[in-house]
């Protein structure tokens, strides 16, 4: 069966997140504790606290993370002192510092040469719930678009997006694949719309779920044989 479309994941499917989101966040708090020191020297669990505390108000936020981080940080900054307008300045000095930290990734060995292979056979788009933007990081030339959960107010996975790179990209479910490390939202969400989904698992973990994988990875260089054998 032909694939015409290939749909990637971003975050820990590309790259390992949790070092990235680690040293995001204290530059984030590098950046607070020298422009504004009443929040700075607050600890990492109370702006975390009142970022669920937003997200128990508004759930909305949690496929909007860039609003969630805005949000969150004036949040604290007004806890700790700042009028409102300071407060709003101070969030967005801190939010960007943290966006451009956020963006100094390291990506897994074969990430690079398995992407330039593939955008020769397929057309490769993103379906993301995080907020990485591909040309930032130097993989535009690779993606014919991406879709983001920001965009949409939703994520995976929920059918929307999925539905939409089938639209956008003018093909059917059958003919496209969506490569992800997360079971439920990744390989459960694009299966539920008929796609096809390759669960990328570098820790060799058991299925959590119902059902299966149309396909298991353990590193993205095993992906072109993993899809010849799906259009077999």
């Amino acid at each position: 069966m032909t694939i015409r479309l290939l749909t990637f994941d971003l975050d820990d499917t590309l790259w390992d997140n949790a070092p990235v989101i680690l040293q995001a966040e204290q530059a984030m708090r590098d950046w607070l504790k020298q422009h504004a020191p009443a929040a700075g020297a607050l600890p990492i669990e109370h702006y975390r606290r009142v970022r669920q505390r937003l997200l128990d108000q508004q759930p909305g936020l949690k496929h909007r993370l860039s609003s969630l981080r805005r949000q969150s940080l004036s949040g604290l900054l007004r806890e700790a002192g700042y009028d409102d307008q300071r407060a709003a300045a101070l969030a967005e000095g801190a939010f960007q510092t943290m966006l451009e930290a956020r963006h100094r990734i390291t990506f897994f060995n074969d990430t690079l040469p398995v992407l330039q292979t593939l955008a020769m056979r397929y057309r490769l788009a993103v379906i993301t719930n995080g907020n990485a933007d591909i040309h930032r990081l130097g993989l535009g030339d690779y993606f014919s678009f991406t879709l983001c959960a920001e965009e949409f107010g939703v994520g995976k996975p929920d059918p929307h997006p999925f539905r939409e790179a089938l639209r956008r990209a003018g093909v059917e479910a059958h003919q496209a694949v969506h490569i992800g490390d997360d079971p439920s939202n990744d390989i459960a969400g694009a299966q539920a719309v008929g796609m096809r989904a390759i669960w990328f698992n570098p820790a060799v973990q058991d299925w959590p779920l119902t059902g299966g994988p149309d396909a298991r990875i353990t590193n993205l260089a095993e992906l072109p044989t993993a899809l010849r054998r799906l259009e077999a």
